[in-house]
This record gives C-alpha cells, structure tokens and sequence, in this order.
C-alpha cells in the first residue's frame, strides 16, 4: 500500500481537482454567514495587526535608542561635570558666592597618565548664553571644542568646515552653529561667511554640524540654555574670552561658576578595553571628588543595556500579540463547534453518498484557514498602516521588518489549522445514521 493511500487526507490535498472543489465549497460556506465569518476573523485580525504593529514601534524606538548611543562613539567613554546640590559646590572663601565643581585639569592630568589604553583625551567647557543675529536671539550653549571635536563625537559637518589647529592657537573669533541655532537665526540665509553675537564678542560663522540629538548623558551644566542650540568657538577662544570663571545675571541677583572642564571625551585605543578603562576612571574619580559633582557615560555600556531591554520588550510585545492571537483561535474553534452542530445534517448526507472521514476534516480545516488566512491578510494590512500613521502623526520612528508581516501571517495561518483540528475531527467522527436523523 502507497503512503498517500495510507493517508487519505494527503491524498486529497495532492488531487488538485478535489482540493478546489473542497475550496470552492468552503469559499461559498463563508460567504453564505459573511458578517459571522467576520466578526470571527476579527480576533486574529487583531491578533496579527498587534503583532505587525508592537513588533515595528519597538523595532523603531530601539533602533533609534542605539543609533543615538552608537554617535556618542563605541570606543568612547564620556566624562561629564554635574552640578551639586545647593551649597555643596560652594568654596569657603566665597561662602557660595561662586559654585566651584567638575571636572579639573588635576582629572584630566591622572586620566592621562594613570589608565593606560586611552589614546586622545578631549576637554571641552560650556557657557550658557545668548546667541544674536541682528534682532534675532536663541538661548543656547557656546562651546569651547579641540578641532577633533566632530570625529570624537560621530558628528557630521553639513555645510562649511570645522576650524582648524591654527585658529585654535590664534584664538580666532570664528564659530561653527549647528542646525538648530542656524535655522532659527538664519531662517532665509546661509549662514556660513556671516557672524552672530555673543555678548560683546562677534564669531564669523565658518560651517555647520549636524544636531547632537537629546539621549541619555547628554549636558547638563547649564539648565538654562536650549540643550539643542550649539555653537562651537576654539577652547583656547572661549578661555580667553570668559577665563575660568562664568558669571550669569539673573533678575534680582547674579550667579558665578567655576568649572575647569565640563566635559572630557576618552578615546580607548581597543574597543574590547573600554569598560575596563571605564572602571579604572571611575575609581579614578570616586578618589579625587569628594561629592557627585561628575558622571560618566559608557556609551558601549549603553548600548547592551538597550540591547537588553530591546529583548524584554520583544518578550513582552510577543506575549501579548500570542494571547490576542489566541484569544482569535478561541473565537474561531467555538464557531467552528457551533457550525458542525449547525450542519449535521448535512454532513450526514454527504457521508451517506460516499465522502470519507478525511474529506470532512479537510472540508473543515480549509473553512478554518481561510477564515485565519483573510483574517491574516486584513490584520497585515492594519499592521503596517498603524505604525505609518504614528510615525507621521506622532513623530516617532517605527521601522516595519520585512520578515514581520510574513511572520505574523503565517502564524495566522497555523493558528487556524491549530485550532480547527478539533471541530473538523469532531465533525469527521459523527455516526452518519445519527447525522441524518438529527433535526
């Protein structure tokens, strides 16, 4: 005896014209109870649409998460200076006149000379201030930056050129704006070649760098300048400019701060070192400041921690797309129970004019995955408008996966077969007399 006759089921499926007629008889079955048939896709619809939709805004928030972390630079790590408490970064001879805190040139100094592996140490200091073209005016931050500046941090010049070793020497009075300082000041001009206001100070504008973008560790030493508006002088400009000492007016008063260094970026010649060079500075750290006026930012640290938390949303998201998509197998199994009930009779009849147990299973499976399969079909669709209509409407990144929607489909696809096993052997196994007879 013959595999296929051992098993009359896939010798149905393999006869091409008992199969369409199977179809075509399932096809009209739905079609006859059309809002039933719907109202029971409806659940893997939904089902699928979840599953689509979570899988392509998690996909689009972790991506976006790593991209800012890998910017910062995977074999960086990223001194920063934080300002204390009230009253705790004030020295004794001021008496909290003048908030001294951060990182010193002492830091600096040990960094270079205790841990080994770090090839190129970059300081930078900050200034929060106002920033004028004409009567135009942003509140942002001037930044004293080495010429290395755009390769340490991963950032691009867009227009224009960085300045140069020589300017820095010099202590020339040019400056480059990122985007965000250059639209607002510049909205109808190109801004390279003219000059903006700082204080009494004019910078001609040399080029442009693209936006820093808001993440985890970024500034935070002056809270009352836009974090986003950037303009970049030489370190040894800024220094002769401002001194050590920064001194901001406020209404009713004026605040002073002495902060050599606000921030530091190390450069791990072996990216497999960095968090053991990363450990290294901390102890570093913990040993010369007495009080949490420094932080440190391990971008690869960042980046497994997002990995990690990327997997516990994929767990989480899956979890509830597989119990929507099992709450829809359940809706489609108890209408399929209700539908044998309903066609008894009929499927007496058909036993007593010669059909076999296995053409009633696949009467019913086919039923069962063409319900799950449009059900599929509409769920994908839905899926993948979903985190279109985010992405446009609520500006966050989505990234829809090309394997998702099949993925979500084909689950569809077993959860119809999975859950219309039952109903169709339960279909199958009717006494045919008892069938006949039943009303």
């Amino acid at each position: 005896m013959s595999f296929l006759a051992r098993h009359p089921v896939l010798r149905l499926v393999a006869s091409p014209q008992h199969l369409w007629r199977t179809l075509s008889l399932g096809i009209k079955t739905i079609w006859l109870h059309k809002l039933r048939s719907f109202l029971t896709a409806l659940g893997v619809v939904f089902g699928v649409a979840s599953v689509v939709a979570m899988l392509a805004i998690g996909e689009g928030a972790s991506h976006e998460a790593q991209e800012q972390i890998r910017k910062l630079g995977s074999q960086n790590i990223i001194l920063q200076s934080v300002k204390p408490p009230d009253g705790q970064g004030a020295t004794a001879e001021s008496r909290s006149m003048i908030s001294e805190y951060g990182l010193t040139a002492r830091d600096i100094q040990q960094i270079r000379q205790t841990v080994p592996g770090i090839s190129i140490v970059v300081p930078s200091r900050f200034i929060s201030e106002n920033i004028w073209n004409l009567d135009r005016s942003v509140d942002g931050k001037i930044m004293g930056v080495l010429p290395i500046y755009p390769e340490m941090r991963n950032r691009k010049i867009i227009e224009g050129r960085f300045f140069s070793d020589l300017e820095m020497n010099e202590r020339s009075a040019v400056c480059v704006l990122n985007q965000t300082v250059a639209s607002r000041l510049f909205p109808l001009a190109t801004p390279t070649g003219k000059s903006v206001r700082v204080k009494g100070y004019y910078y001609k504008v040399i080029g442009i760098i693209q936006d820093e973008g808001q993440m985890v560790g970024t500034d935070s030493a002056s809270p009352s300048g836009d974090s986003q508006a950037q303009v970049m002088i030489p370190f040894a400009t800024l220094m002769d400019h401002y001194g050590e000492t920064f001194f901001r007016y406020r209404t009713g008063g004026f605040e002073a701060e002495k902060v050599e260094f606000h921030e530091a970026v190390l450069r791990v010649e072996d990216v497999k070192k960095v968090e053991s060079r990363a450990e290294a500075v901390r102890h570093l750290m913990t040993t010369n400041h007495k009080k949490e006026d420094w932080r440190i930012i391990v971008p690869v640290e960042l980046l497994k921690q997002a990995e990690r938390t990327k997997r516990i949303f994929s767990i989480v998201l899956g979890s509830i797309a597989a119990i929507s998509l099992l709450v829809g197998g359940i809706g489609i199994m108890n209408i399929m129970l209700a539908s044998v009930t309903e066609r008894t009779r009929e499927i007496g009849i058909r036993r007593a004019l010669g059909a076999r147990q296995a053409d009633i299973v696949v009467q019913f499976l086919i039923e069962t995955v063409l319900l799950a399969g449009v059900g599929g079909v509409l769920g994908v669709i839905l899926g993948i408008g979903i985190p279109v209509a985010v992405q446009k409407f609520a500006g966050v990144t989505t990234v829809i996966k090309a394997w998702s929607p099949i993925l979500a489909f084909s689950i569809s696809v077993l959860t119809g077969i999975a859950f219309g096993i039952y109903p169709a052997r339960r279909a199958a196994k009717m006494n045919p007399v008892e069938a006949l007879r039943h009303e």
